[in-house]
């Protein structure tokens, strides 16, 4: 036995030994979010009369499967009151509640640039009693601030401008970002206006910002128009609390740049099987997280179509590659398994034939395609009736004619019956281990604990392959 089927049967031995009743996830670790200034004071009569932040997302130029976003914040400030007010403003560089990123640990944003009525003036960083939250752990009572003085003569409109980088966080293929509203309740009054555009750069939809059956990551900001290349929410009158605060889920841009790219390829190019089968894998990596299961929402349902389609589109072209076979095959069983056989579906579109008859051409016209064995080798023990592995290494697709038993719930006694109809012939062996991926956000999800495990198995030794096959 090769050492990566080793793995795999340590995990399944660990699998089979603990009882899990449902599978849970680590959340990501998160990077400070944007937020609003605070005079810090609490007998103000400065108000903030208008505010318009825009955050502008493009590729980490560090890791181009992240995502920073140049946030630039304009507050109208107008003294209500009939005396000058001098005070120091403050911006958290931290978080704002005095929470940690989730492991413990207190990113800061790293620099912050503020002009005042146009003209830049210096900060300094302090620590200071953090901002009292109802949503706050209490991690450290002293934050970090971004410290700036501020005159606010009476009646007069003054502009204060932040500017700053956002860190984008959460798993590949997604990226959050959040702005809080909270802080500015320390002014005097409400909010009188605030418009907060998230702008990409390219077209905004629900492809690319996820706003729908969100899984792992807690609500997105609901409300919010697309026109263009922005979402825009806006609000009148608002005292904000922390429920007012927002959160945007976008697909990392280096991975939307890549659908967009090979969509455009393939329409210039329409017989261009590879085109086909780049822009099939692109989608299936927006859909698809790091475990398996795929987006749900109406835009996920539809790129799930349209990247099945490509795939069709690049085995029609390139019938004999055996790699498009392979993710042809890796797309269905993402769908097949969490959306069908994992929810107790009929296979009315016959998906499971499908991936079998895939992944047994794939290894014929590439007998050491280690991709394609371990997929069928995840098969066998998820799906009961689907593939036998033999003793010698080679794969009988049972599913071909017969129809998989069921899921059943955790201890019920499975037999696989089924004739055998056809044995692909044993791979040649392969010496790669795979390399452990990060934990994932917790998802609601039918299978039972037994299943999310064997499918935190498949993403432990496929997960790391992704942007490398196809």
């Amino acid at each position: 036995m090769n050492k990566r089927l080793l793995l795999l049967s340590l995990v399944f031995a660990l699998v089979f030994m603990l009882v899990t009743p449902a599978h849970a996830g680590v959340a990501p670790p998160e990077s400070p979010p944007g937020s609003n200034i605070d005079g810090n004071s609490e007998s103000t009569q400065v108000r903030i009369v208008a505010e318009t932040v825009t955050l502008t997302v493009s590729e980490d130029p560090a890791d181009k499967a992240n995502a920073i976003a140049k946030t630039e914040a304009v507050f109208t400030m107008r003294n209500l009151g009939t005396v000058e007010e001098k005070m120091n403003v403050r911006f958290p560089l931290s978080f704002f509640n005095g929470n940690s990123d989730g492991f413990g640990n207190f990113p800061e944003i790293k620099s912050i640039e503020v002009k005042i009525n146009g003209k830049t003036v210096s900060t300094r960083k302090e620590m200071q009693l953090r901002y009292s939250s109802e949503y706050s752990y209490d991690e450290r009572e002293e934050i970090p601030w971004a410290v700036f003085e501020a005159v606010f003569p009476p009646n007069q409109d003054v502009t204060i401008e932040v500017v700053y980088n956002a860190q984008g966080f959460g798993y590949y293929p997604y990226q959050v970002f959040k702005y809080v509203l909270e802080t500015g309740a320390g002014w005097n009054g409400t909010i009188g206006s605030a418009e907060i555009i998230l702008r990409l750069p390219y077209e905004a939809n629900k492809k690319n910002v996820w706003v729908e059956g969100v899984t792992g990551y807690g609500d997105p900001t609901s409300g919010g128009v697309f026109s263009g290349n922005e979402v825009r929410w806006k609000f009148e009158d608002l005292e904000p609390t922390y429920e007012n605060n927002l959160q945007f889920i976008v697909a990392t841009p280096s991975l939307w740049k890549s659908v967009l790219s090979e969509t455009e390829n393939t329409s210039k190019n329409p017989n261009d099987g590879e085109a086909w089968g780049r822009l099939g894998k692109a989608y299936k990596e927006v859909i698809r997280a790091t475990k398996g299961w795929l987006r749900e929402d109406a835009s996920g349902v539809e790129m799930f179509e349209l990247s099945r389609a490509a795939y069709e589109k690049s085995l029609s072209l390139l019938p004999n590659d055996p790699l498009w076979h392979y993710g042809y095959a890796d797309l269905l069983w993402s769908h097949y398994y969490f959306s069908v056989y994992g929810v107790g579906k009929p296979d009315t579109q016959n998906e499971l034939p499908a991936i079998l008859r895939s992944l047994e051409t794939a290894l014929k016209l590439k007998p050491d395609l280690q991709e394609a064995k371990d997929l069928l080798h995840f098969i066998s023990y998820s799906v009961p009736g689907a593939v036998q592995q033999n003793e010698d290494g080679t794969y009988t697709m049972l599913g071909l004619t017969a129809t998989p038993i069921p899921p059943t719930p955790w201890g019920g006694d499975v037999t696989p019956t089924a004739l055998p109809t056809s044995t692909v012939q044993p791979a040649t062996a392969s010496t790669e281990i795979a390399s452990p991926t990060p934990s994932e956000p917790t998802k609601t999800n039918p299978l039972c604990g037994s299943a999310a495990m064997i499918l935190l198995a498949f993403g432990l030794v496929t997960g790391f392959k992704r942007k490398t096959t196809k």
